[in-house]
């Protein structure tokens, strides 16, 4: 018997995306909900990584952990010169730049209204994970 996936929620994607960033070591990750300011996406995730193989490890990461889910991108810009990668899962959009690339666009600043999403992990507290 074949079974269909559920499709997995906006938040839980961007979450996922965020810990897949966090767990190839990219830094300056923030996780922005979005979807009360613009109909491009509900959620952005931004990152950073310190080189070329460290961003294309970490699309490589993102698009085969949320493959397994059943997600695949809509759309992937960058992954020819690996300075701003762009993964748009319609719902879910992630941004993983080189340092010079995200400071100049600056993107947090663009939507600085939005509020910022914790993707991390508490263990301590007893809470469930997203």
């Amino acid at each position: 018997m074949i079974t269909k996936k559920r499709p997995i929620t906006s938040k839980k994607k961007a979450v996922l995306a965020a810990r897949c960033l966090e767990g190839k070591k990219a830094t300056d990750i923030v996780l922005l909900e979005v979807s009360k300011i613009t109909s491009i996406a509900d959620y952005f995730v931004i990152a950073t990584g310190d080189s070329k193989r460290q961003i294309k490890a970490c699309t490589d990461y993102i698009d085969e952990t949320l493959s397994i889910k059943g997600e695949n991108p809509d759309h992937l810009e960058g992954v020819t010169n690996l300075e701003w990668v762009l993964m748009d899962y319609g719902d879910v959009i992630v941004h993983i730049f080189d340092k010079e690339t995200r400071s100049y666009y600056g993107l947090e600043r663009l939507w600085g209204d939005s509020p910022k999403i914790d993707y991390r992990v508490r263990r301590k507290t007893g809470q469930r994970p997203v």
